[in-house]
């Protein structure tokens, strides 16, 4: 097949879920969003023994969430779109055993190292890191030379994002206490998802759009386009950035409380972009939309309780983790996760029933906190429901990342897209197109 293996066993190479890179880590993703909140659950209400690391079991939890969970699914996402959006050749397969090898590494370890089992905090700290910098090496250069220079944004928030992972496992090392590392790192995967769902969004609703126009027969101007502007997107990552470095720097302070509901707002009006009609109004813009949502209350709730009003602390971290993080990954992964395997998107309810369960956690999970509410029990269903959101996933999306495309492709093209490549080339060297620019697609999905 041409594919350089570099050491690594060929009949590994040539299974259907090495074929792109999102495949493994869509999976692994879900499988861990499952595992972790079942294993949090388990110490909650019995008591069964996590890693002991400095922070306790919430910084283990939290930890995990978000750099192990959370950059599982980046690192599928970003394998897989940055050749796209560069229109460069799709990376080996060799690239993606060996980064999932590396994930999968820096997890043991990071486990080990809290059950004194001759692992230490420090080897575990550097598996992790060697992770997503291997990772950040591997797409810097193409979305750096990229002539457009659309997207080198992303290369400065995989940077601040690796940062944050490097000061959490210094932190560990020292002995001092990690969790601000992590709602830092909450912070720039915010600004992460605002860059990743602006290029997706510009096609789920640019494609609503034309589908209700089909529809109703309308002309092209009797319908607004959807187009992403700028001026919105870059306001809203400056919010968050900016209320991010605050409520690390100046934790309690009341400057940070009013920047929490400066980001909100400016995510809100990132929203104004997306009222363009009853196109909206299906699922999957309307997935892409309540993820804002979840995220902009997010802000709002730090904000205010930050301001003194009795909130529950973790109310708005849990929005952004469970709606806003969780939310965006589910999300990518009934998107990416069939169009790059040549499926079209899923028109059954499951989708619909699994983003609502995300909700229900992200809702419950924040609630749980509030005075005179039942905490264990709102804690729990907000478990349940998350662990079944990600079950659902799983039973309809992981054979379509472990099996075969239905189209005889061996790459990353979207469905349709195989027969539009050189059949010359070899299938780890075609181009991934890059999306259309008319009707306001000026950016890859």
């Amino acid at each position: 097949m041409g594919i350089e293996t570099r050491g690594i066993e060929a009949k590994w190479i040539d299974r259907p879920w090495c074929m792109c890179a999102f495949r493994p880590f869509f999976f692994a993703s879900a499988v861990y969003a499952v595992l972790l909140l079942l294993g949090w659950q388990l110490y909650l209400h019995l008591g069964v023994g996590l890693p002991d690391i400095p922070g306790g079991p919430v910084a283990w939890h939290a930890h995990e969430l978000v750099f192990g969970f959370s950059l599982a699914a980046m690192a599928g996402f970003v394998l897989t779109a940055v050749p796209e959006f560069t229109a460069t050749a799709a990376f080996s397969r060799a690239v993606t055993v060996q980064m999932l090898v590396s994930w999968l590494a820096a997890r043991v370890a990071y486990w080990l190292s809290g059950f004194g089992a001759g692992v230490g905090i420090a080897l575990a700290g550097a598996l992790n890191c060697l992770f997503f910098g291997a990772l950040i090496v591997q797409v810097t250069p193409r979305l750096w030379r990229d002539p457009s220079r659309r997207h080198r944004s992303f290369v400065w928030a995989l940077l601040a994002l690796w940062a944050t992972l490097a000061g959490y496992h210094f932190a560990v090392w020292r002995g001092e206490y990690p969790l601000p590392w992590v709602k830092l790192g909450v912070g720039v995967t915010m600004v992460l998802i605002v860059l990743a769902l602006t290029r997706i969004s510009m096609r789920i609703v640019n494609d609503a759009i034309d589908e209700h126009r089909l529809q109703r027969e309308e002309s092209t101007a009797d319908i607004e386009t959807y187009r992403a502007r700028p001026p919105r997107r870059n306001l809203a990552m400056f919010a968050l950035a900016l209320y991010s470095l605050a409520e690390f720097f100046l934790p309690y302070a009341a400057i940070t409380g009013w920047l929490g509901l400066a980001a909100a707002a400016a995510v809100f009006n990132l929203l104004n972009d997306w009222h363009v009609g009853r196109g909206l109004l299906s699922r999957w813009p309307l997935l892409l939309y309540g993820v804002y949502w979840v995220i902009a209350l997010g802000y709002l709730l730090n904000g205010l309780h930050l301001l003194g009003l009795p909130l529950a602390a973790s109310a708005g971290l849990h929005l952004l983790t469970i709606g806003g993080m969780g939310g965006s990954i589910f999300a990518v992964l009934c998107i990416a996760g069939r169009r790059h395997a040549g499926h079209d998107l899923d028109p059954r309810p499951w989708v619909v029933l699994a983003a609502g369960l995300l909700a229900l956690a992200a809702l419950l999970r924040a609630a749980s906190g509030w005075p005179s509410l039942p905490v264990v029990v709102l804690q729990a269903i907000s478990a349940l429901a998350w662990v079944a959101a990600f079950v659902l996933a799983l039973l309809y999306l992981a054979r379509i990342w472990l099996g075969p495309r239905p189209d005889g492709g061996q790459d990353c093209e979207e469905m349709g897209e195989v027969a539009a490549l050189p059949r010359t080339a070899p299938a780890d060297a075609q181009l991934s197109p890059v999306a259309a620019t008319d009707g306001g697609r000026s950016l890859p999905a």
